[in-house]
């Protein structure tokens, strides 16, 4: 094996390549390289998503032919220990081992229940193992997948999983409306009810969210670029950070839509935005969640966002409040299925703040029963 410092080197370029692969899937981000006698990286690799090549088989690929017959002389540097199962793809530690690897390092141990154990495997065919290189740092990485992955296990285990609420990602909802309730005027304009400070704001947690979620009525009626922009030089331009757009409905969504030019789209190797139905919002938010979305944005409208505080499917809201009047038919929120006093939905406020001449009034939901 390789000195430790050489072996941390190279784990600092894997986790580098690793965050390569696509943060909108279900399996981890990994990466892998292949380093020689003195250190120096012959070949890496990474995974791109489900179904794929795993990233210590990626590299093994690109390992130039003056290598070929040299492989015990490498040593195999991997962000997650090599995988055990046969899956859409061949066990990762039995690739390894009959390529004929010479050492492998990994950072984290895999958790899986039928993935784990590769690193036995390796050992066991006498390579050369050591776990545990820059863990803290690929845990970071990978603090997501864990996450998601220590909730399906817990909620596989327990007896009563059939009554476990499926994990999801937090959901915010935003709407600007008047004093009196309207998101939009009679004719259904509603640009803009707020003024420019209020919609700074908004860009700015748009950028903090993992996704922005519109209905196709909103996406057909406003043409919405759904980006998050940020002031430079007195102008807005597109923030570094964006999040990927969902569309929720039937409705096809135009060729000439703005947000299919959506940066976020080419950046996560996505070509068109993500599509949900709304048929089954538990089941379609859960698969959100094991994509790697952990927080959406929700920007309307009214039948959207009614459809998901209706459903106990929304953390908090974010009202930007005008100091307006529209009357008229057209309600920020639209009916929750609510009958009586008895069923209120109670909002616990959380942050109140001034945003030029209008007010932004930010609420988490509190469970049934609570606040009564």
């Amino acid at each position: 094996m390789l000195e430790q410092e050489l072996i941390e080197a190279g784990m600092r370029r894997a986790l580098a390549i690793a965050t390569r692969g696509p943060a909108l899937d279900a399996n981890p981000r990994v990466g892998c390289v292949l380093l020689g006698p003195d250190g120096r990286i012959v070949a890496e690799g990474w995974h791109r998503g489900a179904g794929t090549p795993h990233a210590e088989v990626d590299a093994l690929a690109h390992l130039p032919a003056e290598w070929q017959g040299r492989i015990s002389e490498l040593t195999a540097v991997v962000t997650l220990e090599p995988c055990n199962h046969t899956g859409r793809t061949g066990p990762c530690a039995v690739a390894l081992v009959e390529a004929g690897i010479g050492a492998v390092a990994y950072a984290l141990g895999d958790p899986g229940q039928a993935s784990s154990g590769g690193a036995a495997t390796l050992r066991a065919a006498g390579t050369e193992v050591r776990g545990g290189v820059l863990a803290g740092e690929a845990r970071t990485l990978l603090a997501g997948w864990l996450g998601r992955h220590a909730t399906q296990a817990a909620a596989a285990q327990t007896d009563t999983a059939a009554e476990t609420p499926l994990p999801r990602p937090r959901v915010t909802v935003k709407w600007a409306q008047t004093l009196d309730g309207r998101a939009a005027a009679a004719d259904g304009s509603s640009q803009w009810i707020t003024g420019v400070d209020a919609r700074g704001d908004v860009h700015r947690r748009r950028a903090e969210a993992d996704a922005i979620l519109v209905g196709t009525g909103t996406l057909l009626a406003d043409d919405p670029a759904l980006t998050a922009r940020a002031e430079a030089g007195g102008l807005l331009v597109p923030a570094a950070e964006q999040p990927v757009p969902i569309i929720v409905g039937h409705r096809e969504i135009p060729a000439n839509s703005r947000v299919r030019e959506h940066p976020a789209l080419a950046a996560r190797g996505l070509a068109a935005p993500i599509r949900i139905s709304g048929d089954d919002l538990p089941a379609e938010l859960a698969e959100l969640h094991a994509a790697g979305i952990q927080h959406i944005f929700v920007e309307g409208g009214p039948r959207v966002a009614s459809a998901l505080i209706a459903a106990g499917l929304v953390d908090e809201v974010l009202v930007y409040l005008a100091p307006a009047l529209l009357g008229g038919p057209r309600l920020a929120i639209g009916d929750l299925g609510i009958s009586s006093m008895t069923g209120i939905t109670r909002l616990r406020v959380t942050h109140i703040a001034q945003l030029g001449a209008d007010l932004l009034v930010k609420a988490a939901i509190q469970p049934a029963g609570e606040g009564n």
